[in-house]
């Protein structure tokens, strides 16, 4: 790690816990729930983003404007009730996060996931006492791919863009920290192929949170 790097931002969904498939399930029933009928395979491919984002690519403006939040408030009530109970961390979350406090570094959360959603993730990493500083999709007016989330946690931690690393498993998270200005080391433990992510601007790749810790510090 060079020596002007203060924080590492994480990207929690895919990243830090294995949610990617539930959330893709969740939204598709929930799209279902209200007539559309949207494969959790094509749901995948967007997972990453938030409801503002992922939305869109599925269901015209009207029925957004008419719907969107009562679908997507019926799916968070479905993942709370269902999927969050099944959350888990991946290997070695905690460890890695250790690694980055001994070296000096804060460990800061940047997802799109709801304040009280993020605290239930935290609980299944076992981080909660870890964590410097967080921002969730409450912090940000638009979600990844927009910088927002990631700037929001730049302003959190007190840290410049080039003081600051982020981790994690889209390409919707390469796209937002190159708008915001940071270096951005992919994971594929959320399912999103090499190539995408290389594309979107990682610099480097690894398995998951216990791969980037036996090579830690990473290049960027």
């Amino acid at each position: 790690m060079t020596p002007m790097r203060r924080a590492v931002i994480f990207d929690v969904d895919g990243t830090l816990v294995d949610t990617v498939d539930m959330h893709a399930e969740s939204w598709a029933r929930a799209f279902a729930h209200f007539g559309f009928d949207v494969p959790a395979a094509a749901v995948r491919t967007q997972i990453g983003k938030g409801g503002d984002e992922l939305m869109p690519v599925f269901l015209p403006p009207e029925v957004i404007e008419r719907q969107g939040e009562a679908i997507e408030s019926w799916r968070k009530d479905l993942f709370a009730r269902e999927y969050m109970p099944k959350v888990r961390g991946f290997p070695d979350v905690r460890a890695l996060f250790e690694r980055v406090l001994a070296d000096g570094l804060q460990p800061v959360l940047a997802s799109s996931a709801k304040g009280d959603e993020l605290e239930g993730y935290k609980r299944a990493a076992g981080i909660a006492d870890l964590v410097a500083a967080e921002t969730s999709s409450d912090d940000a007016e638009r979600s990844k791919p927009h910088p927002d989330i990631f700037q929001a946690a730049l302003a959190r931690a007190g840290v410049a863009p080039g003081e600051a690393l982020v981790v994690g498993d889209s390409p919707y998270d390469a796209e937002a920290a190159g708008k915001a200005g940071i270096p951005m080391i992919g994971l594929l433990c959320g399912g999103f192929p090499a190539d995408d992510l290389r594309r979107a601007g990682a610099r480097a790749l690894f398995r998951d949170p216990a791969d980037l810790l036996a090579h830690w510090p990473p290049p960027g």
